[in-house]
């Protein structure tokens, strides 16, 4: 795609994630080399609520032609590109709000573009995909830099010769053995970025999701059940990795559970071998799990080991939590 400014004059990128994936990152490196290598100006911003993993953010990058002043920190909701730093993120945010149907979707995720659109069906001519997170992995670094590489093989009006100045600035200085690992998962991410363009609706315009009511316009005696993370999909924190319990292994001595941030651990009343009353582990709800292995590292016996996750695995080894009062009911 080619510099194409809007009616305001602006080309404009919004970057999906969650916090700790490193899309802040990316997009000020998106904008630095918007300005080093393509004289253009640029202004990178986000929007998030509490700063911590977990958390939605919303990266906004804004270029105009260097004859332009940008003065517009408002976000971007009509953007030309949007990407995707978890596929999991089109189950919990509208993700493609506002995008415009002639525009790019970009998405990390193993999947094809041919999946990703007769599963989401987002309304927009051009899907990429790259499989960043397993990029990342075979080089022990974040999949952002991987997700850059599929931008900059979409946005021809980037240069991608500036992105190695632009790498080793962010990480030289504090962590100078991941430059060249960043680099290698950068190229990556640009060589296997997967593209395909689909036909998009002629009679609908920009996608605009209604925003949900809140505490000021929440209708009368109503309850908003988002205050906290306990029926949030937390699965786009991991990065690869997750938990694999072994039950024949475990003891049940609840170190796990001890040092697990999210109580990702279902426990039962049950009766031990001697007619104790004790709480026996049955499994792991991975809604919760960002991956830290946390439960890894403290577990005595070996019962919780790392694995790397495949699709799927999550959903049929689920354990789910219950909450027996949802709703009002008892």
């Amino acid at each position: 795609m080619q510099f194409i400014p809007n009616e305001q004059g602006f080309f404009e990128i919004r970057l999906e994630s969650i916090g700790g994936q490193g899309a802040y990152s990316a997009g000020q490196m998106l904008a630095e080399v918007g300005v080093s290598g393509s004289a253009l100006h640029a202004i990178c911003f986000a929007d998030y609520g509490s700063e911590k993993k977990g958390a939605p953010v919303k990266t906004f990058i804004r270029f105009a032609s260097n004859t332009m002043t940008i003065r517009n920190y408002s976000p971007v909701e009509f953007p030309q590109v949007v990407v995707v730093f978890h596929e999991q993120l089109f189950m919990t945010q509208p993700v493609t709000n506002g995008l415009d149907p002639e525009g790019i979707l970009i998405v990390n995720t193993p999947k094809t573009p041919q999946q990703i659109k007769d599963e989401f069906n987002p309304d927009v001519k051009t899907i990429v995909t790259v499989d960043g997170i397993s990029i990342a992995m075979g080089y022990k670094t974040k999949s952002n830099t991987a997700v850059l590489g599929a931008i900059f093989k979409v946005l021809e009006f980037l240069n991608p010769e500036y992105i190695e100045k632009s790498i080793e600035k962010m990480f030289g200085y504090k962590y100078p053995h991941l430059v060249g690992p960043n680099i290698d998962t950068f190229k990556d991410g640009m060589s296997q970025a997967q593209i395909a363009e689909f036909e998009v609706s002629t009679t609908q315009s920009r996608q605009t999701i209604e925003t949900p009511f809140g505490y000021e316009t929440q209708l009368l005696g109503g309850v908003i059940e988002g205050a906290n993370s306990f029926k949030k999909n937390l699965s786009a924190s991991r990065e690869g990795y997750l938990p694999e319990w072994i039950e024949s292994k475990c003891i049940h001595c609840s170190n796990c559970d001890n040092v697990c941030p999210d109580y990702c651990f279902v426990w039962e009343e049950g009766t031990d071998a001697r007619g104790r009353e004790a709480m026996f582990l049955k499994g792991i709800d991975y809604n919760y799990c960002k991956g830290c292995l946390k439960c890894v590292q403290v577990c005595p016996t070996s019962a919780l080991v790392d694995m790397v996750e495949t699709q799927g695995y999550a959903e049929a080894h689920r354990f789910e939590k219950s909450f027996p009062y949802l709703g009002g009911k008892k």
